[in-house]
């Protein structure tokens, strides 16, 4: 095997590939990278035996093709301090020796035979359906504030994803829960698209955001009980799905929340980023005391003190009191477009539901504190 390529083209490959890759592994096989050069092109794979990713780059000049894997980690460590845009050669010049040259730079990698790499089945049968990037994007983005940490309950660490129709439309919905709050944002697909419901597991979420993040094309996706294939520009991955039953999140969405609160975007933000400095863990509840056209904010720390801030607000109803964890607030507070966040209540021990007038087709649930 020998080819030369772009430094700049490799390293945007091989970075894409290294967020797959376990950095502590027992299998050690799986610290590397496959790369595969044939057809004028090279193809680059990495796995963790739960996702596969692969991506096609095309290479200066292809001299021998062949395969083999060396560590992902070195390789991109190396490639990334290489100067920008410079040539990079690469020939095996045994089965477990690969020459790397770029300018006066030479290395030799070690390699582990291409033999013992784990490949999966790429082919699933469903037909491919594409979406936006940024559509995309924007639900996981929205959805992910609130996957869960607690591994006893793992069908709730990753967003369920599934199909839903309303009033003539499809759409594909995305749901995110840690019982405490919930996260709820769609996209519209063509009615005809088939999708199985499925759990996407949180480190498969964050590889996709990081490649979705580089992409403005469509992307296309398939899937089945067992696993999902997103195709994103020039690359492949595939995923394992999370094996369990999603909860019926559609009983804990408040439908008689009458009570509407606005409040200025960055002034809450700030407002509750200040009043919890006192709070070293940020776990102390955030009060809330809503007045007609005033929100005090505070918080009392039994070890370190209070905060407490005033803020102008809109409230369309009669004076009530009410604390959340401030960590969610502030989640929620990240995602929201809109220079204004709606918060619509019912009173001080229901769910909250919290709105973004810029994007109609994504709302949060909070669950209250009782302090």
């Amino acid at each position: 095997m020998e080819f030369i390529i772009n430094r700049d083209i490799f390293l945007k490959s091989i970075g894409h590939a290294s967020g797959i890759v376990e950095k502590k592994t027992t299998l050690p096989i799986l610290s590397n990278i496959l790369i595969e050069a044939k057809n004028s092109k090279i193809k680059i794979t990495a796995t963790d035996l739960d996702i596969i990713y692969s991506e096609e780059i095309a290479v200066k000049s292809l001299i021998k093709e062949g395969t083999t894997t060396t560590s992902a980690s070195i390789l991109y460590d190396i490639l990334r301090k290489l100067e920008s845009n410079s040539d990079v050669k690469l020939s095996l010049q045994s089965s477990n020796k690969l020459n790397l040259i770029s300018g006066n730079s030479k290395f030799n990698l070690l390699c582990l035979s291409a033999d013992n790499f784990p490949l999966s089945d790429e082919d699933i049968k469903q037909k491919p359906f594409e979406v936006p990037s940024q559509k995309l994007l924007n639900l996981l983005n929205k959805t992910k504030i609130s996957i869960s940490n607690d591994e006893t309950r793992h069908y709730l660490n990753g967003i369920y994803l599934h199909k839903m129709n309303l009033e003539n439309k499809s759409f594909l919905y995305g749901i995110a829960t840690d019982s405490h709050r919930l996260s709820s944002s769609r996209l519209e697909i063509d009615q005809n698209t088939d999708f199985e419901k499925i759990i996407l597991p949180k480190k498969t979420i964050f590889q996709l955001i990081s490649l979705i993040e580089q992409s403005t094309n469509n992307i296309k996706i398939s899937n089945n009980k067992s696993k999902i294939k997103f195709e994103i520009d020039s690359g492949i991955l595939i995923s394992k799905v999370i094996d369990g039953r999603f909860p019926d999140y559609t009983k804990v969405i408040p439908n008689d929340n009458n009570k509407t609160l606005e409040i200025k975007l960055n002034e809450f933000k700030n407002s509750i980023e200040r009043v919890t400095t006192v709070s070293s863990d940020r776990k102390e509840g955030l009060k809330m005391m809503i007045r007609k056209d005033i929100l005090q904010l505070s918080v009392n720390s039994p070890n370190s003190g209070e905060g407490i801030e005033n803020i102008k607000v809109k409230f369309n109803s009669e004076d009530m009191n009410i604390s959340f964890n401030s960590r969610y607030l502030i989640d929620i507070a990240s995602q929201i477009e809109n220079d204004s966040i709606i918060i619509k209540l019912k009173d001080s021990g229901s769910p909250v539901l919290i709105q973004d007038l810029l994007d109609k087709n994504s709302f949060h649930v909070v669950m209250p504190m009782k302090i």
